[in-house]
């Protein structure tokens, strides 16, 4: 593929704090190369024929850097959806790569910068692999990329759930209730537990730890034996009983993964219906994915985006940016790819919480 002046951009999958951070770094840092940046609208889908496309000047970055959400759009539905199920991997059909590749050569462009999780990225790796230069920001607020040490959006949901964890604490302490916070995390609780650390949830429930209910109403009694009549609890979405399945809203939808809610209602029926106090439930949902990025993730974004210009710069493509020992490095898209990181249940932040006394509803316990 012939060299031009002219590099795209487009943002996939959910959206997240940060996108439009990433977009101005990515334009800032090709303009000093030279280069003239086009965004794809609505994610994959903005590369069908014909293309749906903006040229990206500088001058149209004013207040990008903390503005929410994604100038561009993005979707996780479509034809180029390659998860379906629970962990289910397809292949794009070869006629929808060819429409994209078409649609990238016709606009000019030397590279493609994908900005997305690992079901965007699989697809990134896939255009790759049909001819397609291709180069990787990693995004999803559940940090569960295992080829970095950090995804962008992360510390922004964090932020948002030990925010909705302090209000909690005040009404569930006034009222005496448990209160429960059902934050997103489909197989990866890192939200949960760098929330339930920072925001002093007394159980965290995790994907990566099955729980029973026998444990988490033995940690009530024992606060209740303390003089406490509350509890305050933090759920992924994806936490589930020991030998049990994953809570979810219906079937997956057509070309999608399964949706995951309501474990956090599940559990606040069980403990009221236990225990014979009031409890109740608080889905945090898209709040998470919403409003102004942290300091923390603008830096990270705007490193991300110069460092993907950087790597076009010397045709590094099919990598990623990744954050490792603190600093910026390519890694290949394929080996960050359908390796999930998840929180070792033996690890540090868990072994941190329990020096603390916060249960992870899987303790051996029993109930006098």
């Amino acid at each position: 593929m012939m060299m031009t002046d002219r590099i795209g951009i487009l943002t996939g999958g959910g959206d997240c704090p940060g996108l439009n951070a990433v977009i101005r770094a990515v334009v800032k840092a090709a303009a000093r190369h030279g280069w003239e940046t086009i965004g794809i609208e609505d994610g994959f889908e903005g590369l069908l024929e014909p293309p749906r496309y903006r040229k990206l000047a500088v001058s149209d970055l004013n207040g990008l850097l903390f503005r929410g959400g994604t100038i561009l759009g993005t979707t996780n539905r479509g034809v180029f959806t390659t998860k379906v199920g629970i962990g289910e991997i397809r292949r794009v059909p070869e006629a929808i790569l060819a429409q994209a590749k078409n649609s990238i050569e016709s606009l000019g462009l030397r590279c493609l910068v994908v900005v997305g999780g690992d079901g965007s990225l699989t697809i990134a790796q896939q255009l790759h692999e049909y001819g397609v230069p291709v180069v990787g920001i990693p995004k999803t607020i559940d940090n569960d990329l295992e080829a970095t040490q950090v995804t962008f959006g992360f510390d922004s949901a964090v932020a948002c759930a030990v925010e909705a964890l302090d209000r909690l604490h005040t009404t569930a302490q006034s009222l005496g209730r448990a209160m429960v916070l059902e934050v997103m995390g489909r197989y990866a609780g890192w939200i949960a537990i760098h929330a339930g650390l920072a925001g002093g949830a007394d159980v965290i429930l995790l994907p990566e730890m099955p729980f029973n209910y026998e444990s988490i109403l033995a940690k009530i009694i024992d606060r209740r034996r303390e003089g406490k009549d509350f509890t305050v609890l933090i759920v992924s979405e994806g936490a589930h009983q020991q030998g049990g399945e994953y809570v979810t809203q219906g079937p997956a939808e057509l070309n999608g993964e399964v949706r995951l809610g309501g474990i956090g209602s599940q559990v606040a029926e069980e403990i009221e219906r236990r225990t014979g106090q009031e409890s109740r439930a608080v889905v945090l949902g898209y709040l998470q994915r919403g409003g102004m990025p942290t300091p923390v993730d603008r830096q990270l974004c705007t490193r991300f985006g110069v460092s993907a210009v950087d790597f076009i710069a010397c045709e590094r493509f099919g990598c990623m940016t990744a954050l490792q020992n603190q600093e910026i490095c390519p890694v290949t898209i394929k080996e960050a790819v359908g390796r999930l990181r998840t929180v070792p249940p033996e690890g540090e932040l868990v072994r941190t919480a329990r020096a603390l006394g916060i249960s992870f509803g899987c303790e051996v316990a029993s109930i006098d």
